[in-house]
């Protein structure tokens, strides 16, 4: 075995991890699964190609291994008090006016292909995953990095398709913040 390969997937460990822990909520979970991960990592590693990096071949590996948990894991059902608690809109009522525009708008990103093409941007959108509420970064991560359908995660979540929607947009808005302060406003520093 390539111990250049061996070291990559040493390398990228932790991000899985971190990816796995921030949509899991359970550390022994999430370990099983970048465990699966990266033994199904070096079981293929003959097709890997080259085509995308070690990192993006991983996360793609591990979504698939996170869904199977999710499909296979007999949970209890989500508080349905913790879900609506996160989808309640008020605390965003203060960012429109009373006609639906901005009351500040967003700020300007610049040229968002250069910020994804840097690893600095995917440590601070981690750190803005993981300033979410618990239950609003899972929904994000599952329609957003998983790409579970809307009924699917309903179906996982036992919630409504209306919840399912608020829950996506607070997590949308929390994280364009938590971007605006934590990345594009500090870009010049970068």
């Amino acid at each position: 075995m390539d111990s250049d390969f061996l070291k990559e997937l040493e390398k990228q460990r932790g991000y899985l991890l971190r990816v796995a822990r921030l949509q899991l909520r359970d550390q022994a979970l999430a370990e099983d699964v970048v465990q699966d991960t990266l033994m199904a990592a070096l079981t293929a590693r003959s097709g890997f190609t080259g085509k995308s990096t070690v990192k993006t071949w991983l996360t793609g590996i591990l979504k698939h291994k996170i869904v199977d948990a999710i499909r296979k894991k007999q949970r209890e059902p989500v508080a349905a008090s913790t879900l609506d608690e996160e989808a309640d809109l008020e605390d965003f009522e203060g960012l429109f006016k009373e006609n639906g525009s901005w009351q500040a708008p967003p700020a300007d990103w610049g040229d968002p292909e250069e910020s994804l093409s840097r690893q600095q941007f995917f440590d601070i959108m981690d750190f803005c995953l993981e300033k979410l509420p618990p239950n609003t970064a899972r929904v994000f991560m599952m329609r957003e990095v998983m790409e579970l359908e809307s009924d699917e995660i309903c179906k996982e979540l036992k919630i409504t398709a209306n919840n399912l929607w608020v829950i996506l947009y607070r997590a949308r808005m929390s994280l364009r913040e938590c971007l605006e302060l934590n990345w594009f406003a500090g870009r010049a520093r970068a």
